[in-house]
């Protein structure tokens, strides 16, 4: 697998109070169970060798010779495991008692983090028998017969990754230890925690843990106590979650009696990237990075194991909350185009209705903007264009449409201009190339534009995100506009933001003629139609589905990722929709005309910026327009 992922584990074992024995052999088969599936970090709960419930019996040695009798016990079982595994136990000093993560690899132990903050209230108060990584004196402390060294700041690094060590009473710190480690280079934080359930809670540390992944751009892995732990005051479900830069990847069942495990992957990579790209981490790491972090280096061998952790095939479209994605989305544009509008003081806007998904969300737009400033939709110039390969559907679609919303409609045919252009510049109209279909896209982009200027209107733009990255827009033509509503809208959503808007309508005209025009095939409608009047040229047929396009754009612009890493997990996110050969011919195709078509890109016209990915060359996405594509294209042949 690889591609930068670390497989990682959050352990939940089934304990008994004080048993270290039969602690540790409830964690043997989870263990030997995570090295066969890759995984290469795994994490158990807080003091987890002993359980959390032991009270006043820490301070005693009998407990004390048993933990380490039972680390003995994971250390002689894990001598040919690859897998770091992480566990919580007391170890004593001279003078004091330490709640510690002992960090282990291949029958070795090769570190130990001392909690930072130890709580004195609530249903732990370790206060009462541990002693905070501050007030430790101690640099080194005897586990299982060798000296290890204590390090209150530490970081362990592997060839795949670097992590860190936290405790849940220090992720509940108004400035947690992960904070300053991952400024100081920690990519994964590990969370070893011991609490208990009470209504609502649950919530909140899984809010917690996600927020704290999103605030130190890393992954989070936590684990805390559960089933077998003392239920006298308290209850402990053994809550797991692993989560990355603000997303939850997995989380665990609850209140189970049994040992579980909950195993995800962590983009080491893409946490990388962000990290890069983002001025004010660069700027935190200047000011909190500390001299004084130890590193201890895990020399770890590559894991070979399957991806299980899931990709969207649509990562443009929220698995939840879509409708109120959809308005917000829908409410930016207005907003925007409202402000522009002012701005300009135009009396007026113009745009072209073809009776496709992007028109119509722009004039969706565009109506609506027009009702937040108080103008009347009559005011709106919809302009409806039909050419050579206009079809009966999309221009009954659009007249519908331009009714329904109360708009002014014009219809002005491109035909006979365009057979004066042919013959102007000596072209044979029965050529269908380039030159027959450009003409006609610029053609309609002068009408409007000159509307605009005879009405001191404003031109707005149709073209969306997906059209953008693929340079599917003539130059100067459908590429040109006053104002691109749906400029960094790409072409998956706006069939999802028109359908809702129909679905919310109380017209049943309107609702009728949007899920028609979702349901319509998507074409620039250039080139004459079939005998029976149907569309004969379909975008898709010619550039390649936009929803394999979509998937390409989203982890190119997020995520920096290489064309091998996008093919990769194309082929576990469309297993089944698409072959592995229709795959790479596509993003073959992705590669060389995102790189091809910047000089579009270059000189676009504004418009509102909708979510993480765009391509305005004005601040979302700088690349020189003779930039070269042999490095991707390369990598796309070579899969």
């Amino acid at each position: 697998m690889n591609y930068g992922f670390v497989k990682v584990g959050s352990a939940i074992p089934s304990l008994k109070v004080a048993d270290c024995k039969y602690n540790a052999e409830q964690m043997l088969p989870i263990i030997a169970d995570a090295g066969e599936k890759g995984v290469e970090i795994l994490l158990f709960p807080e003091l987890g060798i002993t359980s959390c419930s032991c009270g006043d019996l820490y301070r005693y040695p009998t407990l004390l010779r048993g933990a380490q009798d039972a680390l003995q016990t994971l250390l002689d079982a894990t001598q040919s495991n690859n897998t770091i595994i992480v566990v919580g136990a007391p170890i004593a000093t001279h003078d004091a008692l330490l709640n510690c993560a002992i960090v282990m690899h291949r029958g070795k132990i090769v570190g130990a983090a001392p909690q930072y903050y130890t709580p004195t209230t609530g249903e732990s108060s370790l206060k009462r028998w541990f002693t905070p990584a501050a007030d430790i004196t101690a640099k080194q402390v005897e586990i299982c017969g060798e000296q290890i060294a204590l390090n209150k700041q530490q970081l362990f690094e592997t060839p795949q990754c670097t992590f860190a060590i936290e405790f849940g009473s220090d992720l509940m710190a108004p400035v947690p230890p992960s904070t300053i480690m991952a400024l100081n280079g920690a990519d994964i934080i590990l969370c070893l925690a011991s609490h208990c359930e009470a209504a609502g809670k649950y919530n909140y540390i899984k809010n917690l843990c996600t927020m704290q992944s999103a605030r130190c751009t890393s992954g989070y892995i936590y684990a805390s106590c559960g089933y077998g732990e003392s239920s006298g005051d308290a209850v402990f479900a053994g809550n797991s979650f692993i989560a990355e830069n603000g997303s939850l990847l997995a989380t665990g069942e609850r209140f189970a009696t049994n040992s579980r495990v909950t195993i995800s992957e962590i983009d080491i990579e893409k946490i990388r990237h962000d990290r890069r790209s983002d001025s004010a981490f660069a700027d935190a790491r200047r000011d909190y990075s500390s001299q004084s972090v130890a590193i201890t280096r895990i020399e770890q061998e590559p894991c070979n194991s399957t991806l299980e952790r899931t990709f969207s095939a649509k990562p443009f479209i929220p698995e939840v909350g879509l409708k109120e994605r959809c308005t917000e989305i829908f409410n930016i544009q207005a907003a925007g185009l409202a402000k522009r509008i002012a701005h300009t003081y135009a009396a007026t806007c113009v745009i072209g209705i073809s009776g496709g998904q992007d028109s119509t969300l722009a004039l969706l737009v565009t109506a609506k903007a027009f009702d937040m400033l108080g103008k009347e939709r009559k005011e709106i110039i919809a302009i409806t264009m039909p050419g050579f390969g206009t079809s009966s559907r999309t221009y009954n679609n659009a007249h519908k449409l331009m009714q329904s919303l109360g708009v002014t409609i014009r219809e002005i045919s491109i035909k006979a201009a365009c057979i004066q252009h042919f013959a102007d510049i000596e072209h044979d109209i029965d050529k269908h190339d380039v030159t027959y279909e450009n003409s006609q896209a610029r053609e309609r982009t002068q009408i409007l534009m000159d509307v605009a200027n005879k009405l001191n209107g404003l031109v707005v733009g149709t073209g969306d995100l997906s059209e953008l990255a693929l340079g599917w827009a003539t130059y100067n033509g459908d590429h040109m506009s006053m104002y691109g509503v749906n400029a960094s809208v790409p072409k998956t959503l706006i069939q999802h933001i028109v359908r809702e808007i129909a679905e919310s309508s109380n017209d049943a005209t309107t609702r009728e003629t949007l899920l028609d025009i979702v349901d319509t095939p998507i074409s620039p409608e250039l080139t004459p139609a079939d005998n029976q009047g149907n569309i004969k040229q379909k975008t898709e047929d010619l550039v390649g589905p936009y929803e394999l396009h979509d998937f390409f754009l989203y982890h190119t612009l997020r995520n920096a990722y290489s064309p091998a890493k996008i093919y990769f997990l194309a082929q576990q996110s469309f297993n089944g929709a698409y072959d592995d050969e229709t795959i790479k011919k596509w993003l073959k195709t992705f590669c060389r005309r995102f790189f091809a078509q910047q000089f579009k890109r270059s000189c676009m016209p504004d418009g509102p910026k909708v979510g993480s990915c765009g391509l305005s060359p004005r601040g979302e996405w700088k690349m020189a327009t003779d930039t070269c594509s042999a490095l991707w294209l390369a990598e796309c042949e070579a899969l």
